[in-house]
């Protein structure tokens, strides 16, 4: 049953390959564009959509409509890769870029929950689910498109332009993010102005349409259709095609699920632990981790390019080992560059809790014991505790043991204001910061090696990715296993990571969930991906 790759006689010229290159990536930034804007302007659409009296709370139902969007992407993947094998890459992602860009246009034409109620937030979710149907078609048809016109030798080269394409949609939800915040007034900007980077989408659809009609179908399908080959279903020969389940596997454990949450963790996690637990101005925060992506696009690049040398794996696995070993000490040295005086608050003054009956209910919008409401006010403002068995109920800091009789425990309000008042006695400096100048040069540092990390293992997925599946089920094929991977391991990172945080206070702790994904994916593609040269599809069952 072999079936190897095709290479039309008929090659693409410089003028089209360029043109292929230019049209599928600026697709893919803007449709990622659409993606991303939802988690850039996270914390306003948790006060606008899903108000509920509880930081934390809020904070949790914005991640979990973000994941939501993930969560529907393999469906999409199933939906779009199918079209995609049967009528083509270039009309599926036509479709693709479309729904995307309505659904997002949509979101900004939500009223809020103080106008319609329960509505907004279910509206906003629905518009979630088309978002995530679209980019789980969206992905495949780019990648699998400009890989079947790339020839072999340039292969990883040219589909790194793709991969860099998922970096910079990201980098210009944040760009047209501060610069509206740039032309508006904060008021404005609260009231009305975060909904224009959503509307803006309507704008680049109609550029992302434009480029992309001007494409032709990809040599490799018009040579599946001129020879008859067109599977039946691919959905159903994806599992079916001998050594395609392993494949699938590999591709789901050994490179989506691993790749996806260094990405996520390097972006995603970096600027909410920025603007959140370190305290640091939004602004701010979001120019450094928007200069250190911008930056970072290069390695995606450069990656995929060394990969057509070296090799796909090489990379791959040596950056799974390099962010094992990195990954922790890259946040400790952005925390401590970000806000040290809080760092040494910290050190010097722990906070200690605890009481019977000690627990804290992540979606109560008020904890009903009172060791549950001490511990929802510390996660509210940020700051790390330790919670230890106690008949009697205490909080300490730095050693000192405080007053509780005198905490507020029916009033929420009052309870925050006398919560910070304490910290603050203790050294904890609990306002927006602007670091020094040398202080974010740290940190963009940082962020720009933990984006050299994402370069090594993201860069050559494409390639590795198109060439591990046969020709007439590859858009499936890739599809399924990437936005599994992408969608459930990526997209619930910011609720996990959250969740673990603020369940014990460590703003270091949702970190694990990424080193133990990685560890998981290291293992499998020591196992499963083949090293030496780049190679065309050729079955191996």
């Amino acid at each position: 049953m072999n079936e190897p790759a095709r290479h039309p006689d008929v090659k693409p010229s410089d003028k089209e390959i360029r043109l292929v290159i230019a049209a599928s990536s600026m697709g893919t930034v803007f449709e990622w564009y659409d993606f991303f804007i939802y988690g850039t302007l996270a914390a306003i659409i948790g006060k606008t959509f899903f108000p509920s009296g509880n930081a934390t709370l809020e904070t949790l139902l914005v991640w979990a409509g973000f994941a939501v969007g993930f969560g529907f992407r393999p469906l999409g993947a199933i939906l779009f890769g199918y079209i995609g094998d049967k009528l083509g890459r270039k009309y599926t992602f036509l479709v693709t870029v479309t729904l995307m860009g309505i659904a997002t246009a949509g979101v900004g034409l939500i009223p809020s929950a103080a106008s319609i109620g329960i509505a907004a937030p279910i509206i906003v979710i629905l518009l979630r689910v088309l978002q995530g149907l679209a980019l789980g078609g969206e992905y495949g048809g780019a990648a699998i498109y400009v890989a079947e016109h790339a020839p072999p030798e340039r292969r990883g080269f040219f589909t790194g332009f793709i991969q860099a394409s998922v970096v910079g949609g990201f980098v210009l939800s944040l760009v047209v993010v501060l610069g509206c915040k740039a032309m508006l007034s904060p008021e404005a900007w609260a009231a009305w102005g975060w909904r224009v980077p959503f509307l803006l989408s309507i704008i680049l659809l109609g550029i992302s349409l434009w480029m992309r009609l001007m494409l032709s179908e990809s040599p490799v399908f018009r040579a599946m259709q001129e020879e008859g080959e067109i599977a039946g279903n691919p959905f159903v020969e994806s599992f079916t095609y001998p050594g395609n389940k392993k494949r699938i596997f590999i591709a789901l454990f050994g490179i989506a699920a691993g790749l996806t949450v260094i990405w996520y963790t390097a972006m995603f996690s970096a600027l909410s632990f920025l603007k959140g637990p370190m305290r640091v101005e939004d602004t701010t925060a979001e120019v450094v981790v928007g200069l250190s992506a911008a930056c970072g696009m290069v390695f995606f690049v450069w990656f995929g390019k060394m990969s057509d040398r070296i090799g796909r794996k090489k990379p791959i696995v040596i950056g799974y080992v390099l962010t094992l070993l990195l990954l922790f000490p890259a946040f400790w040295a952005i925390g401590n560059a970000a806000n040290p005086g809080l760092a040494a608050a910290a050190q010097n003054a722990p906070v200690v809790v605890g009481g019977p009956d000690c627990s804290y209910n992540l979606f109560d919008a008020e904890q009903k014991t009172d060791c549950g409401k001490l511990l929802a006010d510390l996660a509210g403002v940020g700051v790390a505790y330790q919670r230890v068995e106690s008949s009697a109920l205490m909080l300490t800091v730095g050693g000192r043991a405080l007053p509780l009789e005198a905490y507020p425990f029916a009033d929420k309000a009052a309870r925050g204001k006398q919560m910070q008042a304490w910290l603050g006695e203790a050294g904890y400096d609990l306002r927006k910061i602007q670091p020094s100048a040398g202080s974010l040069f740290t940190i963009f540092l940082c962020l720009l090696g933990l984006m050299f990390l994402s370069g090594m293992t993201y860069g050559p997925v494409a390639a590795l990715l198109s060439e591990m599946f046969p020709p007439k089920i590859r858009y499936s094929s890739m599809s399924i296993p990437y936005h599994i991977g992408t969608g459930y391991f990526g997209g619930f990172l910011p609720l996990i990571a959250s969740m673990i945080v603020a369940l014990n206070g460590n703003p270091f702790s949702g970190l694990w969930y990424t080193w133990i994904i990685v560890a998981v994916a290291f293992v499998v593609a020591m196992w499963g991906l083949k090293g030496g040269p780049p190679r065309d599809f050729e079955d191996d069952a």
